[in-house]
């Protein structure tokens, strides 16, 4: 792709191959060079014309000045703060699901008669009535009338695959259902990227988008491509390569490699969205200043440190202004006292605070906090503690500081830190749920934004895209952010590689932790991390590997350990004890494991909905949030849950199916979370997914016990050694370097 990625389209294009022919590969080089050129020559058409522009890597609005940058179109996109829509498993069914109970019912009215004439369109093409619900949830009332017109357009429901949308519109318009209509083309694609999103990426280059259509029988990709890039859900970028990409691709004329990405327009605007905020929070920060000689500064510290402090604890009184969702009453508005400056410590106050760390790696922190709008911390779980210090220094300083964590057990283990080992309702610290929503925290400023001057972000690796610009778009200009987390972990559920690019485009500090994970599970993991799986020394049996011939026995291992082993021998309980495990299917999966779990530790006949009292669960409401409960009882208003954190809820029969048992638990659904006892099953089908960071984070969620069944063979070592992780593509990086140069 030596024409697609240096932007000069060639001389003279070779021939098209003769009817019938079959195609060589010099001759797909020669169409994928013509495809990425008629993709360019959209960008030429005018701004009058319904194509979209090729933004270069400063994105749209940015004010990127990098070579070639041409502003993108500028439709009303969603904000960013509203997340797109995921498939909550990113696995495609062989038939489309039936009806959910709750949907079943046809509602009166309006909307009844919408389902009605859904259901009679998708009955005509020879679909499932039941996706009615669906389809009017994703087209409106006017569903049915979408459908006639682009029956293509069934695969944006879920569940549905190209070849049950091929047979819809056969059956709705005959032989006028071509596999080159322009209808098909465009959904197609969408789909495509839409796939995409499940694995991670923000974006797809275009020829592996091209290739896709290839595989699905398109005649022509590059009018395909051409038709979704004109239908405006679909933006195209050419992206400058660097390191050892660029030297692969070369160049020509001394121009640099590039390479054209396709992005639904959702999340090209988004990943904009979030460069701008993280450029516009570096570039509005203004660090304090030291008093002049003979200024009295003590006089108004007391007043700005009790401001913070009123502002930081407006968590229990006034919660009901934190939860304003317009933002239209700051915490803390009732009170009486008048409103101060905020505290802007100098460099003597953070230099001080700095020395009195506990830790060089915390010292190191503070200063670059000091100094800096942004600033990235890395490190394993001991690593905590530095960001802890740093929350306690800053409001010691009098700013409103604030930590938010990925979930409740974070959020208690990290404010013990806070408060020396004891954790109280005042503590500065929240899920992020919590924080963004209003449950939790500081409150909101009267612009909406959140009310501090430091919001310090743990397990950051597990932001996506929409989650990261919903964060910056909280934070006012100048406020400090601080992004921590463990860089070797896995990345987020949603698409995008927000921490890892970041640490890439190298726009701001960052700060890597020297305080390593101790004990045999920590110098495990810290093998990992860099490639090696060797063997530890494990006195007190901290660490047990075991070996099994298939995975029938390896399942049969785990549960053992479960209920017998580790609570016998080690005293953890097995409710303290999670089995971690590659997928949900398989003979050795989540469902197999939980099944067997169930058979010994809580057996029952399932009656309320699968479940029974007793029942390890875990529930969903989102990808990559996963909250582990207990279930209490069942009625007609749903399963009564009691949830790790104490608190009761009752789920509804209509969102029960987001529920699955608990006693096993793939690894992305453990995230954020660590037991005191895990064990990890590994199949021998699991060996062409895995990754040296599945790897680490598995490893790395027991806290005093470690156990790990393989039937892998050779494959676990070879993923430690040679694979790092699984590749995602996105453009914050490229839209950082470009447009941030001059800001760090």
């Amino acid at each position: 792709m030596s024409d697609t990625g240096n932007g000069a389209p060639e001389e003279t294009p070779a021939a098209p191959a003769a009817p019938g022919a079959p195609a060589t590969p010099a001759d797909k080089a020669a169409e994928l060079a013509r495809l990425a050129e008629r993709i360019r020559g959209i960008e030429r058409q005018g701004a009058d014309g319904p194509g979209a522009r090729i933004p270069g890597p400063g994105g749209s609005g940015s004010g990127g000045s990098g070579s070639g940058a041409v502003s993108a179109p500028a439709p009303a996109p969603a904000p960013a703060s509203a997340p797109a829509q995921r498939t909550a498993e990113p696995v495609a069914p062989a038939a489309v699901p039936p009806a959910s109970p709750a949907t079943a019912a046809v509602p009166d009215g309006p909307r009844g008669d919408a389902l009605q004439e859904a259901a009679t369109v998708l009955t005509a093409g020879g679909a499932p009535a039941e996706l009615a619900p669906a389809a009017v949830a994703e087209f409106g009332d006017e569903a049915a009338q979408r459908l006639r017109d682009d029956p293509w357009a069934v695969l944006g429901l879920p569940g549905v695959r190209p070849e049950h949308a091929d047979g819809f519109a056969r059956g709705l318009l005959g032989p006028g259902a071509e596999p080159g209509d322009r209808r098909r083309a465009q959904a197609l694609v969408l789909w495509l990227l839409e796939q995409a999103v499940l694995r991670g990426h923000s974006a797809l280059e275009l020829t592996e988008v091209a290739s896709g259509l290839e595989r699905l029988r398109m005649p022509d990709p590059a009018a395909a491509v051409q038709a979704a890039v004109e239908d405006g859900r679909v933006l195209p970028f050419q992206e400058e390569l660097t390191g050892a990409e660029a030297h692969t691709a070369g160049g020509e004329d001394d121009e640099p490699p590039t390479r054209t990405l396709l992005a639904l327009e959702r999340l090209a605007m988004a990943e904009d969205t979030l460069a701008e905020a993280l450029i516009q929070l570096m570039a509005t920060f203004v660090p304090g200043e030291d008093p002049e000689p003979g200024e009295d500064q003590a006089a108004d510290e007391p007043a700005s440190a009790e401001a913070g402090t009123e502002d930081g604890d407006a968590e229990d009184g006034d919660a009901e202004d934190g939860d304003a969702e317009d933002g239209d009453a700051p915490a803390g508005a009732g009170e009486e006292a008048a409103p101060v400056a905020p505290a802007a410590p100098g460099p003597a106050a953070w230099e001080a605070a700095a020395e009195a760390a506990a830790s060089s790696s915390s010292t190191a922190l503070i200063r670059a906090v000091a100094d800096s709008a942004l600033v990235l911390h890395t490190g394993g779980e001991a690593a905590r503690a530095e960001p802890a210090a740093l929350v306690a220094a800053a409001r010691g300083l009098g700013l409103r500081a604030w930590a938010a964590t990925w979930t409740d057990q974070g959020r208690d283990s990290f404010a013990a830190l806070v408060e020396g080992g004891t954790a109280g309702a005042d503590t500065p610290v929240a899920t992020l749920a919590e924080l963004l929503s209003g449950a939790a925290g500081p409150g909101r400023a009267p612009d909406g934004t959140l009310a501090l001057d430091l919001l310090v972000v743990l397990d950051a690796p597990l932001l996506d895209v929409d989650l990261a610009a919903t964060v910056l778009e909280s934070l006012a200009d100048g406020t400090r952010l601080v992004l921590s987390g463990d860089p070797g972990q896995l990345w987020s559920a949603g698409p995008g590689r927000f921490f890892a690019d970041l640490l890439a485009a190298k726009v701001c500090p960052a700060v890597a932790s020297r305080t390593p994970d101790f004990g045999p599970i920590g110098e495990l993991v810290s093998g990992v991390g860099i490639g090696e799986l060797q063997p530890v020394e494990a006195p007190d049996k901290e660490v047990v590997i075991l070996t099994a011939k298939d995975a029938g026995e390896a399942v049969h291992r785990a549960i053992q350990l479960l209920t017998d082993s580790i609570p016998r021998a080690l005293g953890i309980p097995a409710e303290q004890v999670v089995l971690l495990t590659p997928g949900h299917g398989g003979v050795a999966g989540t469902r197999a494991l939980n099944a067997a779990a169930k058979a010994r530790l809580n057996p029952g006949p399932g009656r309320f909905g699968g479940f029974d009292p007793g029942d390890r669960v875990v529930d969903s409401p989102s990808p990559g949030v996963t909250h582990p409960a207990r279930v209490l009882d069942g009625d007609a208003t749903g399963l009564h849950l009691e949830y790790a954190d104490g608190s009761r809820r009752t789920v509804r029969p209509a969102e029960a199916a987001r529920l699955r048992h608990g006693w096993a638990l793939t690894v992305h659904q453990a995230l954020g979370r660590r037991w005191p006892g895990a064990v990890v099953v590994l199949p021998e089908d699991a060996a062409p997914g895995l990754t040296r960071q599945w790897v680490y984070t598995a490893f790395g969620r027991g806290e005093r016990h470690l156990s790990v069944v393989h039937a892998a063979g050779p494959a676990l070592v070879q993923a430690v050694a040679e694979r790092p992780a699984q590749p995602r593509t996105t453009r914050l990086r490229a839209v950082l370097a470009e447009n941030a140069a001059s800001a760090y």
